[in-house]
């Protein structure tokens, strides 16, 4: 069995579980929602052992140490032997204020107004 050197940055996204699919790992990454050690990472970019990957999904900044590489989706059991979440408590009780906020709108209750945008925008860090 050969050793893996590195993954491209969005199939790791997808075999570790953090997106279901590879091209929703691949938008956020072109999206700028990805950064690999510190730095915009598109979705070809390689990913060694011990870099670090941060993101920002779901009202949540997450932040990850990558233990061992892997090309093929595992289950969700294993993925601790491969990834090891760094994200601090304090990003989790963000995303409850978020969704339990007045201003959380559920899928397709309309557009904000302009002072529920500003206030959202303000409780996002934006």
């Amino acid at each position: 069995m050969k050793e893996i050197q590195s993954v491209r940055l969005d199939k790791y996204l997808w075999a570790v579980r953090i997106y279901k699919t590879r091209s929703l790992a691949a938008e956020a990454c072109n999206g700028g929602k990805v950064k690999l050690n510190g730095e915009a990472a598109k979705p070809s970019k390689a990913v060694k052992e011990n870099d670090t990957i941060e993101l920002y999904k779901d009202f949540v900044h997450h932040q990850f140490r990558v233990i061992q590489l892997l090309e093929k989706r595992v289950g969700h059991s294993i993925v601790k032997d491969y990834l090891e979440d760094l994200t601090p408590p304090e990003e989790f009780e963000n995303r409850k204020i978020v969704e339990q906020s007045a201003f959380y709108r559920p899928k397709g209750l309309g557009r904000p107004t302009k002072r529920e945008r500003r206030l959202l925008d303000k409780i996002k860090g934006k």
